[in-house]
């Protein structure tokens, strides 16, 4: 669906959420009138309370000018997380969170809404640490079934049950594993660190903000102490003072100390993992077009990679110094008039971490950018069964990232992942059995 919204619901987005959850139980036959679960469902004010409400939410119509109901946001879906413990948690384990209530408008329905919340909510479920997501559905809920098992849900009748007379199946989604944030350090390392009491600070003249951040795996002795050093060293790079937070970040609330210190998120970034190739690492193929594999960028690479990437002159020896700076491969499509497309693919153990995948608006809707992707994952796997040495690039299950102008507290939920919102999102593979971020 078109210029859809999820987010953590307003104060105003609230009591919409439950009417809709009561209109979408009732359009489905799940629930009368007179039953008393009605009233529950309705009740979306203490779910925000208790627990985290999430709305998805349509942009107005540019067209509806003319009538009101049109001209104004709206909320067409809702869905409930609980994690293990609190009230609205009917089955989780310890380390699980719980979806409840995923509901849709009628008026929206076959158009990714539901899909899109259940996304959310598993992001969601990846920043609050959470080992597993359960959730349960009634027996004849055969479309949201399906929706489960695109997701990659599994069923587990081990822990069916009922309640009174209603018998419920149960799906759980385990949080895939990663490489871990020191292995990111590895594969896109900044010209220059400086150790701030176990931070890691990296300064790279500005280019991206993975190599001008802190990444703060250790904690200091003294936090404010280190928080006012890391600041000095930035202003004296005349560059602003950028924190990578992940789940691996110390202190634990790292995200609430910059917070409170006046920092702002600014570039929430999903990591997409995966695990083994079957069906995903192929030989390049695309109809017109050459690949070649290097083990260093080139003059052509970065100029297609900073092309795509970047609207402002960049310099390609900082550049090209940056971006080979760890042991990758970087792939060229070709066509008769000169590069088409790139990707790099840094390895690390038997990790492949994908970036800086750029195709040219010439050669977009051709299937080029599947194909470069495809192609970096099998030229990782060649070289992951020939013994090669290699590094790798991802942060596991982290949460933001802040930057120091204005104050904006992080909502827990707003992100799943970190990587530079000035560069493409990484992707991560392991080549033997692991996974593609």
């Amino acid at each position: 669906m078109p210029d859809l919204v999820i987010r953590v619901a307003t104060d105003d987005e609230v009591a919409a959420a439950g009417a809709l959850t009561a209109q979408a139980y009732q359009s489905d036959g799940l629930v009368r009138d007179g039953d008393d679960y009605v009233e529950e469902l309705t009740d979306a004010v203490r779910r925000a309370r208790e627990a985290t409400l999430l709305v998805a939410v349509a942009a107005p119509d540019p067209d509806g000018d003319d009538d009101p109901a049109r001209s104004r946001s709206e909320v067409v879906g809702t869905i409930t997380i609980a994690p293990a413990g609190t009230s609205y948690a009917e089955i989780a384990d310890p380390g699980e969170v719980e979806l409840r209530m995923l509901a849709v408008a009628p008026s929206a329905r076959r158009r990714g809404v539901a899909e899109a919340l259940m996304r959310a909510a598993m992001r969601e479920a990846v920043t609050l640490r959470a080992e597993r997501v359960v959730l349960s559905s009634l027996e004849e809920m055969t479309t949201a079934h399906r929706l489960y098992d695109r997701l990659s849900f599994d069923r587990v009748p081990a822990r069916d049950w009922h309640h009174e007379d209603i018998a419920l199946r149960v799906y759980t989604w385990t949080v895939p594993s990663g490489p871990g944030a020191r292995a990111e350090a590895a594969v896109w390392p900044p010209l220059e660190t400086r150790d701030v009491d176990g931070w890691r600070v990296g300064l790279s003249g500005g280019f991206t903000r993975r190599a001008n951040s802190v990444l703060a795996l250790d904690e200091p002795r003294d936090v404010d102490a280190a928080l006012t050093e890391v600041e000095r060293v930035y202003a004296a790079a005349r560059q602003p003072s950028v924190f990578r937070v992940c789940a691996q970040s110390e202190p634990e609330d790292l995200d609430g100390v910059l917070a409170r210190r006046g920092y702002r998120e600014v570039a929430p970034t999903l990591v997409m993992v995966r695990h083994g190739l079957d069906g995903v690492a192929a030989p390049f193929q695309a109809p017109g077009l050459e690949c070649t594999v290097a083990d260093a960028p080139d003059e052509d690479w970065l100029t297609r990679w900073l092309d795509v990437r970047s609207t402002a002159p960049v310099d390609h020896a900082l550049a090209g110094r940056l971006v080979g700076g760890a042991r990758a491969l970087y792939l060229t499509a070709r066509d008769d008039h000169g590069p088409v497309g790139v990707v790099r693919a840094a390895l690390v153990d038997d990790w492949a971490a994908l970036a800086c995948l750029a195709v040219d608006t010439r050669a977009r809707r051709r299937g080029v950018g599947r194909a470069l992707t495809c192609a970096a994952l099998h030229e990782a796997a060649q070289r992951g069964r020939s013994g090669h040495s290699s590094r790798s690039r991802s942060p596991t299950t982290p949460r933001s990232r802040c930057t120091r102008t204005s104050a904006s507290p992080r909502r827990s939920g707003t992100t799943t992942a970190s990587a530079d919102s000035d560069t493409p999102p990484t992707r991560l593979c392991r080549t033997a059995g692991g996974a593609v971020r």
